[in-house]
């Protein structure tokens, strides 16, 4: 049997151009209004989507509330973090 070749282009490939997702985890701290505020200030959210995201996020466990890069992901999460939101960066 022939075992086929990994394909370089996509083996080599730069970690940091891949799109990830910030991940908004649920919590018993946080109050629906001021995880939607967060939503709205930190990721540009409307209001609609925000209150969307924290209620996949109520009911799911956890919600993907931005995609992008990691450059792009990382100051919002942070920012979410230093505000007592439970967030991370996860590959798509």
């Amino acid at each position: 049997m022939v075992k086929p070749k990994d394909n370089p282009s996509t083996s080599q490939q730069d970690n940091s151009a891949l799109q990830r997702g910030l991940f908004l985890h649920n919590d018993d701290f946080n109050t629906f209004d001021f995880v939607i505020k967060t939503l709205i200030e930190v990721c540009n959210h409307e209001p609609e989507q925000a209150e969307q995201c924290a209620l996949v996020t109520h009911f799911k466990g956890k919600c993907n509330v931005k995609t992008g890069d990691y450059h792009e992901m990382k100051p919002m999460c942070d920012e979410m973090t230093l505000l007592g939101l439970t967030v991370t960066i996860d590959f798509l």
